[in-house]
């Protein structure tokens, strides 16, 4: 039953989530809120991770939580799931493009997709922030700011835009700022 459910749900996902592996993110949170399968600050370290890793954001999630909720096959038929749409989607629209190519009516639809796309984007980017700027105080419910997180984030901003620093690639900034969360047990 857990191969249904992780293929019906990773197929919803990868059906709406419109503009990228960061849009699939607000599905992935439901996805643990109805599941249990993870929860907030588990999405927040397969976001790190995911980001990290080759691949594509949405299959690399969709691979994880598969693969910790039915393994090797849960990771098989999560990732499936997602990718069943695009690929669908694609063969269709590879078919039909030669013919809309410059339809009004295509091209307003495009259009209409983009301003989902960018809400998508900024819930998850919101989502994400939230969860990594904040952790929970032990006898409270209450979220509080987690400084250091915020300092190590605004020193990555300043150190990529306004430093020499700003030519080195990506890559140097998750790693050194993963060795700083190793370091300081963040």
């Amino acid at each position: 039953m857990v191969y249904l459910t992780l293929f019906y749900e990773f197929l919803k996902t990868g059906l709406f989530s419109v503009g990228g592996g960061l849009a699939t993110i607000p599905f992935l949170r439901a996805i643990g809120l109805e599941t249990g399968w993870f929860g907030e600050a588990d999405l927040a370290n397969m976001i790190a991770i995911s980001e990290s890793t080759p691949g594509p954001l949405g299959v690399n999630m969709a691979t994880y939580v598969g693969f910790e909720s039915g393994g090797i096959l849960g990771a098989i038929v999560a990732t499936v799931g997602l990718i069943t749409p695009s690929v669908i989607v694609i063969l269709i629209i590879a078919r039909f493009l030669q013919k809309f190519r410059h339809s009004k009516a295509v091209e307003s639809v495009f259009y209409g997709l983009r301003p989902a796309s960018v809400a998508l984007i900024t819930a998850a980017g919101i989502g994400v922030a939230t969860v990594a700027f904040s952790h929970q105080v032990p006898e409270s419910s209450m979220n509080q700011p987690h400084i250091p997180s915020i300092l190590l984030a605004a020193a990555v901003y300043v150190a990529m835009t306004y430093t020499p620093m700003k030519k080195w690639h990506p890559v140097a900034f998750i790693g050194i700022s993963a060795v700083v969360g190793i370091v300081f047990q963040f």
